[in-house]
């Protein structure tokens, strides 16, 4: 389950981060030099912040196990 939750929050992040760099190039007037690294950028931090929400709301609750 929580696959399918980080690839749905995968795909909706990568339109986001684009439509955050083609709102961010419109207000700038020109597009940016390295357009690509700009939205690595964007969807790198995105993504980071989001997974790790998720792995903190998937996370088990209650003690963990000791390993054996």
């Amino acid at each position: 389950m929580e696959f399918v939750v980080m690839m749905a929050v995968t795909v909706a992040l990568y339109y986001f981060s684009s439509q955050v760099l083609d709102r961010i190039e419109a207000s700038r007037g020109e597009p940016f030099e390295h357009r690509t690294v700009v939205f690595f950028v964007i969807f790198l931090t995105s993504l980071m912040a989001a997974f790790y929400a998720i792995n903190t709301f998937f996370a088990p609750s209650g003690p963990v196990p000791a390993a054996s």
